[in-house]
């Protein structure tokens, strides 16, 4: 059930009725939202709901023993169980085949030939992002930062909230679960938001996301055949594609989520404003971030200790960033590539310098800034050819033929023209500029006309006849 389509307005609209007559009643609405969140969860394959139920029980179960347990040996023991169950899921489902591809290419390249099998595994949508979730929880109540919740149907709706369940943000526990405990009161000004935000995020999928989606997939799909200056393009292209798609799916679930009285965490900051790498990776999926931060990085040192240690740590944290993308080289490759980005920085005692906004400060020439934000984004943009490619040796010869020089303009017989879709990239850069400030741009004065206009934009320029689905489902 995607956002963008008319089945998932059908089924929100149904449930946004039927929520608000059931305000005053907490636990059956908290339990409407568990049942409704199953059912949207199941629509993709009702037989993954098993492994969300599985999930929630055992932490639900393991937080109350871990708060219970006396001594820290025993403490410990309940979380690694938790660790277990979570990681082992996702080591089954996602990352089985992987292993075992590479297990066996390492034999043969020893001369040893094996009869390892893989599995005809599907990947449960969503499941890198409810397994940290509730990963997320327990380690929480391990540390003593937060109590076990003691009421299993708003702890079944924390996990399975369907605003966020398949694409985040990842939501903590210290901030969403206590929200199900409080009554919730329909806000028209709220409600108003989150209609906004949504339609925003809408804009972003439809018209920004699926239109360059097109060319992007085009150009890396015939890359062998096209100029260097097109591949570049093609870079281009899917670095607004991922954007426009997975902060416009943030975008609509928070926005789906205000809509029903919840606060959910911003997950983008126009990223693509950064002045450094390090200042992008604290606007670009903030929840994922965050979480290595506080629950891999820091515990391991972060970056105090020997300089080796701070290095290692770095390598760390991008290594499984990149592989809790999926079970690819190319993820692992662009990890790679991001903390060599992120190293100078880091060694240099650079990494924390741009905390404000750019432009904020009157001070600082946009003529200095502008070309740090350019650098920022085409080394990004070199980046994304990794995450895009299919495989590595794709990526690599896809970066030969850039490096071979050849320009110039190439037609390719595709539904939209390149330079009405750079307009619109263009347009949208614009916008998001002079809404930096905020968190999306229909809010405001004038906020009526930019809802109309986005509108308009959504209904002319939205790419409909080839849709697409959100590129973080796959992970």
């Amino acid at each position: 059930m995607l956002f963008n389509s008319f089945t998932f307005l059908l089924f929100f609209v149904v449930v946004f009725s039927i929520y608000w007559t059931l305000n005053t009643n907490l636990k059956i609405q908290n339990a409407f939202i568990l049942i409704t969140s199953y059912v949207f969860y199941g629509w993709w394959d009702y037989r993954f709901l098993a492994l969300i139920i599985f999930s929630t029980y055992v932490d639900f179960y393991v937080a109350k023993r871990i708060h219970s347990a006396n001594l820290k040996k025993t403490k410990k023991r309940w979380l690694l169980l938790s660790l277990f169950s979570n990681l082992g899921m996702l080591i089954i489902f996602k990352y089985y085949n992987f292993f075992v591809d590479n297990w066996v290419l390492l034999w043969e390249s020893l001369g040893v030939q094996t009869s390892v099998h893989t599995m005809n595994i599907i990947l449960p949508v969503g499941i890198s992002f409810y397994t940290f979730q509730t990963l997320s929880y327990t380690i929480d109540v391990y540390r003593g930062q937060l109590k076990p919740s003691k009421n299993i149907i708003n702890f079944g709706a924390y996990v399975a909230f369907f605003p966020q369940l398949v694409a985040g943000p990842i939501e903590r526990a210290t901030h969403l679960l206590p929200q199900f405990s409080i009554k919730r009161n329909f806000n028209y000004n709220q409600a108003v938001s989150g209609v906004n935000l949504f339609i925003w995020g809408l804009f972003k999928k439809v018209v920004i996301a699926d239109s360059c989606a097109v060319y992007a997939n085009t150009i890396f799909e015939n890359y062998e055949s096209l100029n260097s200056s097109t591949l570049v393009l093609g870079s281009i292209y899917f670095a607004f594609q991922i954007y426009g798609d997975f902060s416009g799916y943030s975008d609509m679930a928070i926005g789906l989520a205000r809509m029903l009285g919840f606060d959910l965490r911003t997950n983008f900051r126009y990223p693509y404003f950064s002045r450094d790498i390090a200042e992008f990776w604290r606007r670009w999926h903030i929840s994922l971030s965050t979480w290595f931060r506080d629950y891999l990085y820091i515990p391991l040192g972060g970056s105090k200790g020997r300089i080796s240690n701070q290095i290692r740590n770095v390598f760390i944290i991008f290594i499984v960033s990149g592989f809790w993308h999926g079970a690819n080289w190319t993820f692992i490759f662009w990890g790679v590539l991001n903390a060599c980005y992120f190293l100078p920085l880091l060694l240099f005692k650079l990494n924390r310098k741009n905390l404000d906004e750019v432009g904020e400060d009157k001070t600082k020439s946009l003529f200095i800034e502008l070309p740090k934000i350019l650098i920022t984004f085409s080394l990004t943009c070199f980046a994304w050819i990794f995450f895009r490619a299919s495989n590595i040796s794709e990526a690599f010869n896809y970066i030969d033929r850039i490096f071979e020089l050849k320009v110039g303009i190439e037609y390719l017989s595709i539904e939209r023209y390149s330079v009405e879709l750079l307009l619109l990239i263009g347009v949208f850069v614009v916008v998001e500029w002079f809404n930096r400030l905020r968190e999306e741009p229909i809010s405001g004065k004038w906020s009526l006309l930019k809802l109309c206009m986005i509108l308009i934009g959504i209904m002319v320029f939205g790419s409909y006849s080839n849709p697409q689905d959100f590129i973080y489902f796959q992970f």
